[in-house]
């Protein structure tokens, strides 16, 4: 088994992808309009689909949902703070250094999907 992709559902599909790629600097490939990827040098992929590409009935997921945080390891967490605020993201967490060393920021990107944009601690 390969691990593919975590993909954030929306109901707009444009906007997401414009806070993503002005937070990641990525450019994101749009297969369809309801669908774009954002793929790292590392291997790790985003994907962002609108509500219609997930009907599971029941439990189709909703923009928002709160189940999930991404998690993006950068250089400079004020930095990359100010940058997600500056593109709309609200403020959860102002860079902090946590009890396990990492320094880290949280905020909502414009979904209500947390973010965390995180350093590990240098030796």
């Amino acid at each position: 088994m390969q691990f593919a992709s975590v993909r954030i559902i929306t109901g707009d599909v444009d906007r997401l992808v414009g806070f993503y790629e002005g937070l990641t600097g990525l450019t994101a490939d749009r297969p369809a309009p309801v669908f774009a990827t954002l793929a790292t040098s590392t291997g790790s992929t985003l994907a962002i689909g609108h509500t219609s590409t997930a009907p599971f009935g029941d439990h189709t997921p909703q923009p928002g949902g709160g189940a999930a945080i991404i998690e993006f390891l950068v250089d400079d967490v004020e930095e990359a703070f100010v940058r997600a605020r500056e593109l709309g993201a609200e403020p959860v967490l102002e860079p902090t250094t946590m009890p396990w060393g990492n320094r880290s920021a949280i905020v909502r990107d414009p979904d209500g999907t947390l973010v965390n944009l995180f350093r590990r601690p240098t030796s």
